[in-house]
């Protein structure tokens, strides 16, 4: 009889589903999960420590998808739009850290957009990853602020508010690594991931991820809108049925795909032509303002500039990270603590 085989491991003697976090407790379907897999699976294939790795995150749904990945790891999970103070206090003490941050477009482009672009300004160096919706899904789904002008929901009514893109925004603060993608495009995100991983300083990666959680079919008596209309609730519970994650075939450069969400309304997206320069910072800007105008949401790597200093770069920080310092490196003598005051005076 032939031996039995094993799992595959990587070059430090690890199975993908070594690199697993708990069971995931968001939606069946939720494109959140399937971001998740990404890292997972590229953490196996790029044979990163987990130890050597800290996952940041606010609050949302988003924000509970740390959970899912890189179980061995370091994590914190922080105050609403907070992420970014946390993020950049956690790498000033060890810069040899790998940062994965996941935030959503309430945590980021709403409460926490002050923060976000003061991280994109000091280039701290980390992998930024908004899982965007549209919507506040533990709330209830209300609005958020990259949820597009004139969008009707069910709970929410209309929105007459314009939509902050952040790509857009994160170009404009200074960020030398802007990309943006789709959860159910699995190649895509699993190349920007590592791409990220690589940058000198900050990454950002919008990736779109439709919540499915508000979604039903009109008409139907096991509809939301049927069942709020013919019963008197005890009190509020909810109920998310289980749908299938929207996936989509590998497209071309400079093809479009129209995507079919789970309510049957759409999304258009366009991948970025191959002779796309993502070094022209004026030219991403306007291919961002382009695609809003066409109601599309373009793909790829946006804008690079690797040539910016991290901010551990710019504050030049010994090699050894702060944390692993002693007291007596870190804190300077009596005699010129003494000094230094005398010189202030």
């Amino acid at each position: 009889m032939g031996a039995t085989r094993g799992p595959r491991v990587n070059e430090l003697g690890l199975t993908q589903a070594d690199y697993n976090g708990r069971p995931t407790t968001l939606c069946q379907g939720c494109g959140h999960n399937s971001i998740a897999n990404q890292i997972i699976r590229i953490a196996y294939e790029l044979n990163l420590n987990q130890h050597e790795i800290v996952k940041l995150s606010g609050i949302g749904c988003s924000s509970k998808s740390p959970a899912y990945f890189l179980g061995r790891s370091h994590g914190f999970n922080a105050l609403h739009g907070r992420m970014p103070s946390i993020s950049t206090g956690a790498l000033m003490a060890n810069h040899h850290l790998k940062a994965i941050g996941v935030s959503g477009d309430g945590d980021s482009a709403s409460i926490g957009m002050g923060q976000f672009k003061h991280l994109m300004r000091r280039n701290v160096r980390m992998v930024y990853i908004v899982e965007n919706n549209g919507v506040y899904g533990l709330t209830k789904g209300q609005f958020s602020a990259t949820a597009d002008e004139g969008q009707e929901l069910k709970y929410a009514g209309h929105n007459d508010l314009p939509p902050i893109d952040i790509c857009m925004e994160a170009i404009l603060a200074g960020c030398g690594f802007v990309a943006r993608s789709f959860s159910g495009d699995a190649n895509q995100v699993r190349e920007l991931l590592k791409a990220a991983l690589s940058h000198r300083g900050t990454a950002v990666i919008d990736i779109i991820s439709p919540c499915v959680a508000f979604n039903d079919v009109p008409g139907s008596t096991k509809s939301y809108e049927y069942g709020k209309n013919n019963e008197i609730p005890l009190h509020e519970i909810g109920f998310v049925p289980k749908l299938d994650e929207i996936e989509i075939e590998e497209y071309a450069p400079g093809e479009m795909r129209v995507v079919e969400l789970h309510d049957g309304s759409h999304i258009k997206l366009r991948k970025l032509d191959s002779d796309y320069d993502p070094s022209d910072k004026m030219g991403a800007m306007h291919r961002l303002q382009w695609a809003e105008e066409k109601q599309e949401l373009i793909t790829g790597l946006i804008y690079y500039n690797p040539d910016r200093p991290s901010l551990a770069e710019a504050n030049k920080m010994v090699d050894t990270p702060l944390a692993q310092l002693s007291g007596d490196q870190i804190r300077p003598s009596r005699d010129a603590l003494a000094a230094y005051m005398q010189s202030l005076m």
